[in-house]
């Protein structure tokens, strides 16, 4: 590992996360107790920062502030003001995480001498302590980023779909007024599909784990010395001595409900927080279903030429398509880039796929393209 470079990595990065927690900490409205944890953890981040800019001054190597990107500031802060400031923090928290990680592999493979190495492991765990901070924050969008799976499938679905019809109708007819009717009634029926179908799969899936923890529930109340050999057993698995389990095991035999979320974790992968609500998957997967379909007939109903509206539509639908994957990479803890792109490059393929079909299918039945 070049450790110049690596150390340079880290300066800017702490450097940047110390502007964003502190214009954040400014936004006007923001809550004071959510104000003091940024304020708190921006001075964290500025001391970092100003430890690697001394770790590199002691190799000969000068910073300056101006490497902080201001674009990715205000985007940042731009998303807090529109969104809400959870968002913009759970980018950030992601960020922490590959900012821990980059510190244990600089542990390992650093030229760093001993008083340095103990710097790093205590920005490793003020890391930790922002993780912890910001939590109550970041949980304000857990109710969303529960549900991304479905607003993801929905509204991928509904663009890359839309998109392909509107493109295949584009390239066999020669009216915008055809293809965006034709679009937007394969958006409605699509979101009404897509909506029933996520409730009707989530609601079956959701009434054979409620069923699965009422038995282990049952059990746990009624007979509790045997869920009770199950829960020592899954500790000694665990690698925990065998007094250690049987004492843990006594433990949870005297609690019904400590009991049973153990066993349904252990033995089935089961909580009750890990139940999904079916009206609003339906309701999350229908909706968003609709907004991606309304991106790429925009051009459509707008009334303008077809050799104009065609390429508005991809890149209205490669937009979309972006933020949808951004929102994934974040939610998931993904790199963004990758994401963004595979989500673009997959859309916007199927679509000149169906268009190159429409027009093949203009050809052979003699369709006048206008």
């Amino acid at each position: 590992m070049d450790t110049v470079k690596a150390a340079l990595r880290a300066y800017r990065d702490e450097l940047f996360a110390y502007t964003v927690y502190r214009e954040l900490a400014g936004t006007r409205g923001i809550d004071e107790k959510l104000r003091r944890k940024l304020e708190y953890i921006a001075e964290m981040e500025k001391h970092h920062a100003s430890f690697w800019k001394a770790f590199l001054a002691r190799r000969g190597v000068g910073v300056e502030e101006k490497n902080v990107s201001r674009l990715k500031v205000w985007g940042l802060k731009a998303l807090s003001r529109l969104m809400g400031p959870a968002l913009a923090l759970k980018i950030l928290e992601s960020g922490e995480g590959d900012a821990s990680r980059f510190y244990a592999d600089l542990l390992e493979h650093g030229d760093l001498s001993t008083e340095e190495r103990t710097e790093v492991m205590r920005i490793i765990e003020d890391e930790l302590i922002h993780e912890h901070e910001l939590e109550e924050e970041a949980s304000r969008f857990k109710d969303f980023l529960d549900h991304v799976r479905d607003a993801v499938l929905g509204m991928s679905d509904g663009l890359v779909e839309v998109l392909s019809v509107s493109a295949g109708l584009a390239g066999a007819y020669g009216s915008a007024f055809h293809v965006a009717v034709g679009g937007a009634i394969v958006g409605v029926g699509g979101a009404l599909s897509m909506g029933i179908g996520a409730f009707t799969s989530v609601r079956a899936q959701s009434q054979v784990r409620l069923s699965v923890l009422e038995r282990i529930r049952l059990a746990s109340r009624y007979a509790a010395h045997v869920l009770k050999k199950r829960v020592a057993e899954y500790m000694s698995k665990r690698g925990v001595s065998r007094e250690v389990s049987e004492r843990l095991a006594e433990e949870a035999a005297g609690n019904p409900d400590l009991l049973s979320s153990i066993v349904a974790a252990e033995e089935y992968g089961l909580s009750e927080a890990a139940v999904e609500n079916p009206a609003k998957a339906g309701l999350y997967t229908g909706l968003f279903y609709a907004l991606g379909a309304i991106v790429p007939l925009i051009p459509y109903f707008a009334g303008i030429t077809l050799s104009y509206a065609v390429p508005l539509s991809f890149v209205f639908a490669a937009l979309m398509l972006a933020a949808t994957g951004f929102v994934i990479a974040v939610s998931a803890g993904l790199d963004y880039r990758s994401k963004m792109i595979e989500l673009v490059a997959a859309g916007l393929g199927s679509a000149a796929l169906t268009f190159a079909i429409g027009r093949i299918a203009s050809d052979l039945l003699g369709i006048s393209v206008g």
